[in-house]
């Protein structure tokens, strides 16, 4: 799969192409149903298949104040999309300047110049360019023009007929719905981050911890303690009790939720290794004890049921 960073010449050569765009954060069901359609039409009438989508969220630039939190990084999506058969994933960069971009310009400069679409295929609701003119509408009346076709595709949804989306995933984490954010991603859910030094606290009540500092920008579960498997930068897979939260037992209510993760069976050091968390299950809220022998005891019961649901 290629990864074009900077449309200059034709990407491909003296061939046309498939095309669809999006954001595609957390690349889910109905992302990877676009995308495999893309595949499978461009395979078919023997051309090249590619995905269009940007270095950051558009709205990070439109609206940063309302900006949404990010289920995946770029290089996430990137990895993602390399199990998708795709042909080519071409990343723009998105700033002040594409922001205000006529919709007209992005067609040309992009589907037409730079990949010589035959067809692109989007969701139904999809919008681009300057003041989100840019829809199937005009991408139709653009391909009268400049000779590809559009086509839009109906939204997937849940068994429960909940439309599968980004924001749905997000709404399912803050609430700690991970099944419905897994089935909408069609994997389980996943945070990354460094090991940094915490308090030690852990440690010292017998269950030491490695601290995960997840960037702000992206989303965590909602606040509690989860069953999960941890994965070390040595390729290492644990069984691990993870508490999502501010530790009101020691700190009443801290500003940021912390991502503490007691793997089972291991000793060693971790400290400024990038830990993977995949959640099994969430086992509870987060809650204050009154004192630590309360909070150990239940500890030892949270440990137990991590270590059967999430048995290697």
């Amino acid at each position: 799969m290629l990864v074009i960073r900077s449309l200059g010449d034709r990407v491909f050569e003296g061939d046309r192409s498939v095309v669809t765009i999006g954001a595609y954060d957390g690349l889910h069901r109905g992302h990877i149903a676009v995308i495999s359609s893309v595949v499978e039409r461009a395979q078919k009438v023997g051309q090249r298949s590619a995905v269009v989508t940007f270095d950051r969220h558009p709205a990070s630039v439109v609206r940063p104040e309302s900006a949404p939190l990010l289920i995946t990084s770029l290089e996430q999506r990137i990895e993602l999309l390399r199990d998708t058969g795709v042909d080519a994933v071409v990343v723009l960069e998105f700033d002040e300047a594409a922001a205000s971009e006529e919709a007209e310009d992005f067609i040309r400069r992009v589907f037409v110049d730079g990949l010589a679409a035959s067809e692109i295929i989007v969701g139904e609701n999809f919008h681009f360019g300057r003041g989100r003119r840019g829809n199937v509408e005009l991408l139709s009346t653009m391909g009268n023009e400049h000779d590809f076709v559009v086509t839009p595709l109906s939204l997937r949804t849940t068994e429960t007929s909940e439309v599968i989306s980004s924001t749905a995933i997000r709404a399912a984490l803050r609430r700690g719905d991970l099944y419905g954010a897994s089935n909408m991603l069609g994997r389980t859910v996943a945070i990354s981050g460094r090991v940094v030094h915490g308090d030690e606290r852990g440690r010292t009540i017998g269950f030491p911890t490695a601290n995960v500092d997840v960037d702000e920008r992206f989303i965590l579960p909602a606040d509690g303690v989860y069953a999960a498997w941890c994965h070390t930068e040595a390729g290492g897979r644990y069984s691990c009790a993870v508490n999502i939260g501010k530790r009101p037992t020691f700190y009443g209510n801290a500003d940021r939720s912390l991502v503490e993760c007691h793997l089972l069976d291991f000793s060693g050091d971790l400290y400024d290794q990038v830990l993977t968390v995949e959640f099994a299950a969430r086992l509870r809220d987060e809650q204050r004890f009154d004192g630590l022998e309360a909070l150990t005891t239940q500890l030892q019961t949270d440990v137990a049921r991590a270590r059967e649901i999430a048995r290697l």
